[in-house]
């Protein structure tokens, strides 16, 4: 071992250990002083002075007043208002306006806007009467049968054109002066010998043949063509008035035929989405059936969209249960039953149709 190692790893300067010594304190003093600076404030002479640090504490809220109690007899005491629930709003009842049998033109059908006003939701319009007038441009008429003026398909494309207004056109099928004569005569409803049939003074279509369905459809198609919502079909029944022992019905049941018919209507009328309705006789709502005419209340429920009959206010809600009555036993379409009436009435309150006065009746 080389000599003088051991003393001198042992050995430990006096005056070095009092430097280390030295040397911490004044490193603990500079921290102390800049620690004490936040403490340091100086007066108005500049000479120092320690102040300790206030404790921040927000202000407690101000204690709420509680608002004075108002005994029963103080003029102030509050007033308690119970608002009472609103009313339902009563919509308007549907009310369907009947245009005079003529042939429209935009004068006359401003006019008739102008008499109905706001009361009145629809309109129906006679394009085909009980004689075998036709009161549009059609193409399938007899030329004999059409009677329109200038004007007229400019006033109905007005009609059906009118979004706020729901459109009906009146078409009477049967009783029919014209089209019997149409094409060597194979549509007519003969007698027995041949011969043609006349009730009420006119000849009559047969709806037993395809013909005459197929001339029916024809005009309902360019109805749906010139925008109508609904076609009302009036006297669709077999007659009830002449020497009906010489009418030749042929070999089909008469109510067959009649259903064959409206099923045919129905079928042409589907692509369109026009709605297809049936006038029937108050009897054969009451009754359920006509023998005569072949009308049957349950098949005419299976293909309209809607039921009507000419009757008083009083017996509108009977032909109504009795409608609805007649949907329940079969496969219907019905949707409701409206009443024509010549005089709103307070006897019925639900939709109706308004028909014109006694004498435009008459000409019908």
């Amino acid at each position: 071992m080389a000599r003088g190692y051991r003393n001198y790893r042992g050995r430990a300067s006096k005056g070095k250990i009092a430097l280390a010594v030295l040397l911490v304190f004044i490193i603990l003093a500079a921290l102390s002083a800049l620690a004490m600076q936040r403490y340091i404030a100086y007066d108005e002479n500049g000479t120092p002075f320690f102040r300790l640090s206030e404790r921040q504490t927000d202000p407690a809220p101000p204690a709420e007043e509680a608002p004075p109690v108002q005994g029963p007899d103080s003029s102030d005491s509050l007033e308690i208002i119970v608002q009472e629930p609103e009313e339902p709003e009563v919509p308007p009842v549907f009310q369907i306006y009947s245009l005079t049998t003529a042939p429209l033109t935009p004068a006359s059908w401003e006019a008739a806007r102008a008499e109905m006003g706001d009361a009145f939701g629809g309109v129906t319009v006679t394009l085909k009467d009980a004689r075998g007038t036709v009161y549009f441009a059609s193409q399938t008429a007899a030329e004999k049968a059409v009677k329109t003026v200038q004007g007229t398909t400019e006033a109905l494309r007005t009609i059906t054109g009118d979004e706020d207004l729901y459109a009906i056109a009146r078409l009477s099928c049967l009783p029919d002066a014209f089209a019997p004569y149409m094409n060597n005569n194979p549509m007519g409803l003969k007698k027995k010998s041949g011969q043609m049939f006349r009730s009420g003074g006119t000849t009559w279509l047969d709806p037993g043949k395809p013909a005459s369905r197929a001339y029916l459809c024809g005009l309902v198609r360019e109805i749906a063509e010139l925008g109508f919502d609904e076609i009302l079909l009036t006297d669709t029944g077999y007659p009830i008035q002449g020497e009906l022992d010489t009418i030749n019905y042929g070999s089909d049941p008469i109510e067959g035929s009649l259903s064959l018919l409206w099923q045919d209507l129905l079928q042409t009328l589907e692509p369109y989405g026009v709605k297809l309705s049936i006038e029937l006789p108050e009897s054969v709502i009451s009754d359920g059936q006509e023998a005569a005419s072949g009308l049957v209340l349950a098949r005419a429920v299976s293909c309209a969209d809607r039921i009507y009959a000419v009757t008083e206010p009083g017996q509108a809600g009977i032909l109504s249960n009795l409608v609805l009555q007649a949907e329940s036993v079969t496969e219907n379409r019905v949707q409701e039953f409206l009443p024509e009436l010549t005089a709103p009435d307070a006897g019925w309150n639900g939709p109706f149709l308004l028909l014109p006065a006694a004498e435009e009746l008459k000409k019908r």
